[in-house]
């Protein structure tokens, strides 16, 4: 049997070991020039020192500058309304009580004298967020006032943030009014809560330089179906109705709408004309205003300025908003 060779001891060379790259060598003898590392240090202060002071300048700045009107939003901001969408009081016809009852509730706000909130309720189309704008401009033009009125609307779906826009208007210079147009609750929401709280029985209750006024086409902010719901199958009926309607209760101030009559509704139509300058025989304008009105199957204040826009475009009138 032949015998196998003998393995050489020396073999193939092995090949020699790779080493990997020294990176710390290299970051130890790079070169940096002479005062890099100052010249970092001190454009990282200049960075600190202006981001504290934009923090310092958001803290301190007054949320309720550079406009006389806001829209809350629920995130805790209030957002700036640079022209606000209304008419002039002289223009609302046919609401001349209320009219001069909310102006007078406004006025002693705005002056400091105690108020109470407002909730302007009835039919619909009748001017009742349109009235809450006019008086709010009307009042703000006040001398003893100038300015210093705040209007915030509040949208309906953000009532459980009210809370919050009051801890922020708490202690602030100016007077606000806190506006929540269509104001009302169906079922099972429970955030009329918040709103309960905010107008009395709160612990902190409504800061001295808020007021609060709705609109609503209900007068108790409910539905008839809703209220007649907790009667039929709560324990006690009454006292689960009370609980829910005794938050318009709260309310200080009940404006009713009616539906207006045809000389009113005349009387708007006309007060617009005047007011735009739409030059038309007096037996055409309310002969088309009748007609107008009759195919809509109301009258009111809305209808009335429907009306006027279709008119004023017919005769190629430019309305101009105020």
């Amino acid at each position: 049997m032949a015998k196998k060779a003998p393995r050489k001891a020396a073999g193939r060379a092995r090949p020699a070991k790779r080493s990997r790259p020294n990176t710390t060598g290299l970051a130890r003898h790079a070169t940096v020039p002479t005062g890099a590392y100052e010249r970092i240090a001190l454009a990282l202060e200049t960075i600190a020192s202006h981001l504290n002071g934009a923090q310092a300048a958001g803290r301190s700045s007054n949320p309720l500058e550079g406009a006389e009107a806001f829209v809350w939003n629920p995130s805790g901001r209030l957002i700036p309304v640079p022209r606000v969408n209304r008419v002039e009081l002289s223009l609302l016809k046919g609401v001349d009580r209320m009219r001069d009852i909310l102006t007078e509730n406004t006025e002693r706000f705005a002056t400091g004298l105690p108020a109470n909130n407002a909730l302007l309720w009835g039919a619909r189309g009748m001017g009742k967020s349109s009235l809450v704008k006019a008086v709010h401009a009307s009042v703000n033009q006040r001398p003893d006032v100038d300015g210093n009125l705040k209007l915030i609307e509040i949208h309906r779906e953000d009532i459980e943030s009210l809370p919050a826009l009051m801890s922020l208007l708490r202690g602030a210079a100016e007077r606000v009014i806190v506006f929540c147009d269509d104001l009302s609750f169906d079922g099972n929401d429970a955030s009329y809560k918040s709103l309960k709280a905010v107008l009395e029985g709160g612990i902190e209750g409504r800061p001295d330089n808020v007021i609060l006024y709705a609109t609503s086409n209900r007068r108790h902010l409910l539905s008839r179906d809703m209220i007649e719901n907790e009667r039929s199958t709560s324990i006690n009926p009454s006292e689960a109705v009370e609980e829910k309607v005794s938050l318009s209760d709260r309310f200080g101030l009940w404006l009713g709408f009616h539906r207006c009559s045809q000389d009113e509704y005349l009387a708007m139509v006309r007060g617009y004309c005047d007011h735009y300058g739409i030059k038309i025989a007096q037996d055409a304008l309310e002969r088309d205003a009748l007609e107008w009105s009759t195919t809509r199957g109301s009258r009111s204040g809305r209808v009335a300025w429907q009306f006027v826009q279709d008119l004023a475009g017919r005769l190629k009138v430019r309305l101009a908003l105020s």
